[in-house]
């Protein structure tokens, strides 16, 4: 009978229990899956408000555990109404106005460190403001993210880009061809002295509206093969703006390190999704690298990041264009008489010095030739012509070497292939041709080179003494001094005679 009361004692006790635990074990918790796309996040939640849930609805609606001031706010539930309103298209509260009204205190559950999909789970039903945590992006090419969710389920939400991209571009020139510059390009080649055009274009996060200001600056780096002509110009949705300050500065390599950079770009009208433009100039100059390495350039964007923080910023990976230039080397050449005389182990050509040149470019605009390049070395032998554009050109010899005939002029044309769209642009072929003359060209697409030999062939001689030829220059005089000889006698004769 004792045991059988103990026994009575403990079921009842075990249903008070279980009574005691039902309202706790019918309350669900709730999970927010974030589709970022990207690593490296950490999300918080922040219980904004808090409520009963049934059948969907939340109703006995009060402000949230990570609101710290919510002894000095008004009821929630009027707010609440106005984030429904908002979720139902009419107009409601937005979150810059929720977030005036309050002062956040700690978040009630994170994402961890995970990888994307991030995953906040155990969550109440409520309202939850979710935002990456401070000091988690600075100077990284991401930006900072901040929304409302209604939990009365598990959620999956895709937050809204925040990052700001940058590219360059280049436009390329064929002077030969009279066509003018091309469209924005990443690779371009160019003479030596011309004037290369650049392009910096920013296009700004879908939610610039949510920054009280908006830092925005281009970090453009010229190579030492590149002189910047001081003419950079901004723009905001294709309107030129003075509203940026722009500086210039030695960099190592003897480069230029180029700044255009503006503290507060909504302060001169940018908005979301803004597009912010940067043109200028600069000259291929004599220290401009030959060939397929190239001249880089490369361009990154420090952009304000933190909705929160104004001084926390971004910076987006580097985005470059590279501009070619080529060269071409003329060797003078003869031939070689013991070649010639059947020594076939000996070269068919020899080097032949004394000679000289000059190199002029058509100009398809002005249908003109003008002289780019001149070059004379030590020995007269070997003529190299550096930095070329593709394009057609006219080879002249201004000195022939003594003894040896003058060559016609040779025309002939540049032509080169580089990527024009590409995150790594490359030149891809070098190659010549000879529209008359002999003269061919082997091309080094390493080198940017076209070399070619350039015959000069020996002019006229008078044969030698002995030969043929003063034999019968001999013949023909002792026949015409016998003729006047005996003309000689007989008018002698004939005066005797008279």
């Amino acid at each position: 009978m004792k045991n059988t009361g103990k026994l009575a004692s403990l079921l009842l006790a075990m249903v008070m229990l279980l009574a005691m635990s039902a309202p706790a074990l019918a309350e669900e918790s709730y999970s927010i899956t974030i589709e970022n796309g990207a690593e490296g996040h950490i999300y918080e939640a922040y219980q904004i408000f808090r409520g009963v849930l049934s059948d969907g609805v939340l109703s006995d609606v009060e402000w949230g555990d990570s609101v710290a001031n919510a002894g000095a706010l008004a009821d929630g539930a009027s707010v609440a109404e106005r984030l429904d309103a908002s979720y139902a298209g009419s107009d409601g509260l937005s979150l810059g106005d929720l977030l005036a009204m309050i002062e956040l205190g700690s978040p009630v559950a994170d994402s961890g460190t995970t990888a994307d999909p991030y995953v906040i789970s155990g969550l109440a039903a409520g309202y939850y403001l979710v935002k990456d945590q401070e000091g988690t992006l600075e100077g990284r090419d991401d930006a900072y993210t901040e929304y409302i969710i209604r939990v009365v389920e598990d959620v999956t939400a895709k937050p809204k880009s925040g990052a700001t991209e940058v590219e360059k571009k280049v436009r390329d020139v064929n002077d030969s061809d009279g066509k003018g510059a091309t469209d924005w390009q990443d690779a371009a080649d160019h003479d030596v002295g011309d004037s290369v055009s650049f392009r910096l274009k920013a296009t700004l996060a879908g939610n610039v509206s949510a920054y009280e200001g908006y830092e925005v600056a281009f970090h453009d780096a010229l190579s030492a093969g590149l002189t910047y002509n001081g003419d950079a110009k901004a723009y905001i949705d294709g309107k030129q703006t003075d509203g940026f300050t722009v500086s210039a500065a030695a960099a190592d390599g003897g480069g230029t390190a180029l700044t255009v950079s503006c503290e507060d770009v909504k302060a001169l009208g940018a908005v979301n999704n803004s597009v912010i433009t940067v043109e200028y100039t600069a000259t291929l100059n004599e220290r401009a690298v030959v060939g397929a390495e190239g001249n880089p350039n490369d361009v990154w964007l420090e952009y304000s990041n933190n909705p929160y923080l104004s001084t926390e910023t971004g910076r987006t990976p580097k985005d470059t264009v590279i501009v070619f230039t080529y060269k071409t080397v003329v060797s003078k050449v003869a031939k070689n008489p013991a070649y010639d005389s059947g020594d076939e182990a000996s070269e068919p050509y020899i080097p032949l010095a004394g000679a000289a040149f000059s190199l002029e470019k058509y100009d398809g605009t002005t249908e003109e030739w003008a002289e780019i390049a001149a070059a004379v070395d030590e020995s007269g032998t070997v003529f190299t012509f550096t930095g070329l554009d593709d394009g057609l050109y006219r080879l002249t010899e201004t000195e022939a070497p003594k003894g040896y005939n003058s060559i016609a002029p040779i025309e002939f044309t540049v032509t080169a292939q580089h990527d024009i769209l590409s995150d790594d642009p490359a030149l891809t072929a070098l190659s010549g041709s000879a529209a008359n003359g002999e003269l061919s060209f082997t091309a080094d697409l390493s080198a940017g080179a076209l070399s070619a030999d350039v015959l000069n062939k020996a002019g006229a001689t008078l044969p030698e003494t002995g030969g043929v030829g003063t034999t019968m220059f001999y013949a023909a005089g002792g026949v015409l001094v016998a003729l006047a000889l005996a003309a000689m006698l007989a008018r002698r004769r004939m005066n005797r005679a008279k």
